[in-house]
């Protein structure tokens, strides 16, 4: 039997890499004894792998998180493996009693969650969960009929008519700890990618104080204009903040408490705080559609969409993915994605398209890539957003919207500023080019010294004929979903 005269709890961080408004920590405080801050880095947790720019991510945010529990008096303890099996060690270490975790709502994490307690709880250890990554928690907002939206506009009005706000608590000054355990170096698990070490231009500043400094900026400078300058790659208008909720480093009410302040106070238009919250508010759409429907991650929501007749084409995809495919805004993109670990979400969707739609190509290989490459990877954002585009999912983009890569560059970035900085090669292309490059007279190719096929590549489609061959196959299957939305 373990011991349990000297009585400690644990406090296991997963998605909520910050001490200010965390449920789980503030009530782990609150049972006023020793406190062990732990992190598992258990790999399959959520059914794959992390990919390699999210493990970069968690490297620098663990860090952070073990440097501000250190100005607390406290250390945070490292483990690498099976979750539960690390837990059960660490309670036969130590005798703890209770366990706080704030939720996971990913299907094989809920699950694995809900096994964890129950097998904690017949040895006697209370295990406590609390919601800390989302507005609501997911599965609370359902229709009239008790079932899960499936259109988004309803469901962001329920919502907000739902969510109620937590009381904001700041970090604690002082966390009471567990002395003397023993602990992993978050330096030996090697979390940056190799073979290359692709990361090393990665943008961003992991840990609460960034996600901190990045919602100041974003709301004293940003949010003013965000309505239209989130749409373009050419400017600093997006709020900085996926990688940082992801992460749990920043609380989702206090972003929207901020942008809702700011409104209040005149700083800022109330329709540009609302169109901020309502991004947030699609994030949780997503949290929650997976949430009920957890197969979204490997079929269509909409089940006829995966009769889709894809193109197995490795070639094609391994130019996509290199930003190889002859068009300015989708290379611009690739690349910036491969170097920095992110990507502008204007031209997100407009690749997402290009692959599916140009190339035909089916929408899990782009999601494989990003859930790899971006270090904002969400398996619900990624799932939803990839189905949105491809049209299979749930209040989808219609069928018939293929966007038009080089009308997207000249509408949203007009000189081509986002374009000349990710592809330098045709950088001295005047702007009635950038986008386009193989409408430019030969002159001037010739006068920004690039010759197509050798410099830069041709389009490797014609997106007339791509629009044409890819409405050709979703009309029938767009006439298969209206049918069994009828029935």
């Amino acid at each position: 039997m373990v011991d349990r005269s000297s009585r400690s709890v644990i406090l296991w961080f997963r998605r909520d890499l910050r001490l200010d408004d965390n449920p789980a920590l503030n009530a782990a405080v609150a049972t006023g004894w020793p406190i062990i801050p732990l992190y598992i880095l258990d790999d399959f947790a959520e059914g794959r792998r992390l990919g390699g720019a999210s493990r970069w991510w968690l490297d620098r945010s663990l860090r952070a998180l073990g440097a501000d529990l250190r100005r607390r008096g406290a250390s945070l303890i490292l483990r690498r493996g099976d979750a539960e099996a690390e837990l059960h060690h660490l309670i036969a270490e130590t005798g703890a009693d209770r366990v706080f975790m704030n939720r996971r709502f990913e299907p094989d994490a809920f699950a694995r969650d809900a096994d964890i307690a129950h097998a904690l709880k017949s040895e006697g250890v209370e295990c406590l969960g609390f919601n800390a990554t989302l507005l609501c928690r997911a599965g609370a907002v359902l229709n009239g009929s008790g079932l899960p939206y499936k259109v988004f506009t309803p469901f962001h009005k329920a919502l907000l008519a739902q969510a109620e706000a937590p009381q904001a608590i700041d970090a604690p000054a002082a966390i009471k700890v567990v002395e003397g355990l023993a602990t992993e170096a978050v330096e030996d698990w090697c979390l940056h990618p190799t073979s290359p070490d692709w990361s090393i231009h990665f943008t961003g500043t992991p840990g609460e104080a960034g996600a901190q400094a990045a919602l100041a900026l974003f709301v004293g400078r940003r949010l003013k204009t965000y309505a239209a300058d989130r749409d373009r790659p050419d400017r600093a208008g997006t709020s900085g903040l996926s990688a940082h909720l992801h992460w749990g480093e920043i609380s989702p009410w206090r972003a929207v408490a901020a942008a809702r302040a700011a409104a209040a106070s005149g700083k800022v238009p109330l329709a540009e705080a609302e169109k901020f919250v309502a991004e947030i508010g699609w994030r949780e759409f997503s949290a929650h559609l997976l949430h009920h429907f957890p197969y979204l991650p490997d079929r269509a929501f909409k089940a006829e969409y995966d009769a889709m007749p894809w193109r197995d084409d490795p070639k094609a995809l391994a130019a996509w993915k290199a930003g190889q495919t002859g068009y300015p805004l989708v290379d611009a993109g690739m690349r910036q994605l491969w170097t920095t670990g992110t990507m502008h979400n204007r031209v997100r969707m407009v690749v997402a398209s290009f692959l599916v739609k140009h190339l035909m190509i089916d929408w899990r290989e782009g999601e494989a890539w990003f859930w790899d490459t971006l270090s904002d990877a969400d398996l619900a954002s990624n799932v939803q957003n990839w189905q949105w585009i491809a049209g299979s999912g749930a209040d989808a983009s219609p069928y018939f919207r293929i966007f038009n890569p080089v009308a997207q560059g000249e509408k949203f970035d007009p000189q081509g500023a986002y374009v000349r900085r990710w592809v330098p090669e045709i950088a001295s292309l005047p702007d009635r080019w950038i986008q386009a490059p193989w409408t430019a007279p030969p002159s001037a190719l010739a006068d920004a010294g690039v010759t197509l096929g050798r410099d830069y590549p041709k389009p490797m489609v014609d997106h007339a004929n791509a629009r044409e061959r890819a409405l050709d196959a979703l009309k029938t299957l767009a006439s298969a979903s209206r049918r069994g939305d009828e029935e």
